[in-house]
């Protein structure tokens, strides 16, 4: 199996994870493995074409923006768990807007 392969099955049950599930942390997950998808993506890419480094920065900044997405979500997660004693989302009618 290839690199490209792989992050096409990462990117696949990341978007599967996010559609179909309820619960905030299972699409936080799914965000997380899109995102990792991606940077693996960039990473072959790079392999391809090894005098540009371009793959590589984008990927690094592809894993800075998954931390601060991480902490951002895991927050709003938390106190929205807090608040309500429930981290579905789809049972939070009053969240939409």
């Amino acid at each position: 199996m290839n690199l490209f392969t792989l992050a096409c099955l990462l990117f696949s049950a990341g978007l599967f994870l996010a559609i179909t599930r309820r619960q905030a942390v299972a699409m936080l997950l799914g965000i997380e493995l899109i995102l990792n998808g991606a940077a693996l993506n960039f990473v072959h890419f790079n392999e391809r074409y090894p005098q540009r480094l371009d793959g590589q920065m984008m990927a690094l900044a592809i894993i800075v923006v998954a931390a601060a997405e991480a902490a951002v979500g895991l927050a709003l997660i938390l106190n929205l768990y807090r608040r309500f004693r429930s981290a579905d989302v789809y049972e939070r009618k009053d969240l939409q807007g």
